[in-house]
């Protein structure tokens, strides 16, 4: 895979604790330099309000890093969250993992 591009894979319930995490995760990314960063959630069951303010947090700093962000395979409860705080139309979300590696990939290299 290209060293421009990071994936990450959180699991469970983003929350405060994973939201942390989230974050150093990113941090980490942004300092190896990389240009796109994914955050696949298919492994998420429930995200609450620290676990969304952890996903608005890494996207100002990727922003703030000139890095490309994408979240994708958001559930139902994720996708409701997201339209009742209007996130959706914040982050860029895609279907799946698999419509990252066709949409934004090919275009990367």
């Amino acid at each position: 895979m290209n060293v421009g591009v990071r994936i990450i894979e959180p699991t469970g319930i983003l929350d405060g604790l994973k939201g942390d995490q989230l974050r150093q995760q990113v941090d980490a990314a942004i300092a190896a330099n990389i240009q796109i960063l994914l955050i696949d959630l298919s492994n998420i069951t429930f995200v609450d309000s620290s676990g969304l303010g952890a996903l608005v947090s890494v996207l100002k700093k990727t922003r703030a890093a000139s890095c490309e962000m994408y979240v994708c395979s958001v559930n139902d409860q994720v996708r409701m969250l997201f339209e009742l705080t209007s996130m959706d139309q914040v982050f860029n979300i895609l279907p799946s993992r698999a419509q990252f590696e066709t949409q934004v990939l090919p275009s990367a290299s």
